[in-house]
């Protein structure tokens, strides 16, 4: 039902955090490696790709609407409860679990680029 909504405040909060960062240049990073601002750039697309699917699907199943409320889950009391359940297990699950991957996927990146500079570095 409104699952969406917490993968949709993650997206907008890892935008807006992207912004100020991009404005400040803060984590550029130099030399060939990938910069956390890049790395970032991942996580706001796979937020707002997932959230862009969840909405075709909501709509498609007709849970969400274009006319007031929206959602067909905050017609009723009884249904709002159980849209703020599902909202706090499954969106914050799937958030986490988007955030989980693109954390794994940054570090072992940042690993693979320590490593290939270990590599270039010549010893003496």
């Amino acid at each position: 039902m409104a699952c969406v909504i917490v993968p949709a405040i993650e997206a907008i909060a890892v935008s807006v955090i992207l912004k100020k960062m991009k404005r400040r240049g803060s984590l550029a990073g130099s030399g060939d490696g990938l910069t956390w601002i890049r790395k970032l750039e991942w996580l706001h697309k796979a937020l707002w790709g997932g959230v862009f699917l969840l909405v075709i699907e909501h709509v498609w199943h007709g849970e969400i609407t274009f006319w007031p409320p929206f959602l067909t889950a905050m017609e009723s009391p009884a249904e709002t409860e159980v849209m703020l359940h599902e909202m706090a297990t499954v969106g914050v699950s799937m958030a986490l679990f988007i955030t989980g991957v693109w954390l794994v996927a940054a570090l072992v990146v940042d690993r693979f680029q320590e490593h290939k500079a270990a590599e270039t570095t010549p010893t003496r």
